[in-house]
């Protein structure tokens, strides 16, 4: 039997949610458009925050984008991350647009670097797949 307390964690989807991951779930990355003003949604929502209006189907992803900012995580928060620690924790802005919390994997922590070309892989988790980054 795993030890619950080295599980890694799952997101719960809600509805507004769901369709996103189940996109990452399929290896695809999808953002919400508004059919109003054409402003970017994520993370994805039925009314735009920039005028209201009614977001329209979810738009796919490049999966090309840049690290804006990161942190090098040196201490897990719990068991379950402890074979991952140092772990990079990174904003990445897509090319579309929206900004991302994300791991940034497949190379050494103190590789990454603020302006790096990333692109999005997915990482199985579950029955699910987690949006990460890896150098482009």
């Amino acid at each position: 039997m795993t030890d619950p307390a080295n599980v890694l964690p799952l997101p719960t989807p809600n509805a507004e949610s769901q369709a996103f991951w189940d996109a990452c779930t399929d290896g695809r990355l999808t953002f919400a458009r508004c059919t109003a003003c054409d402003a970017v949604q994520f993370p994805p929502q039925k009314s735009c925050t920039a005028c209201g209006g009614e977001t329209g189907e979810a738009s796919e992803a490049s999966g090309q984008g840049t690290v804006f900012t990161f942190t090098i995580n040196h201490r897990a928060p719990g068991p379950a991350f402890a074979e991952r620690a140092p772990y990079v924790i990174a904003l990445i802005d897509l090319a579309e647009g929206p900004r991302l919390m994300m791991n940034v994997i497949n190379c050494a922590p103190e590789d990454v670097t603020i302006g790096m070309p990333v692109r999005i892989c997915f990482e199985p988790r579950g029955d699910m797949a987690l949006p990460q980054a890896e150098p482009a």
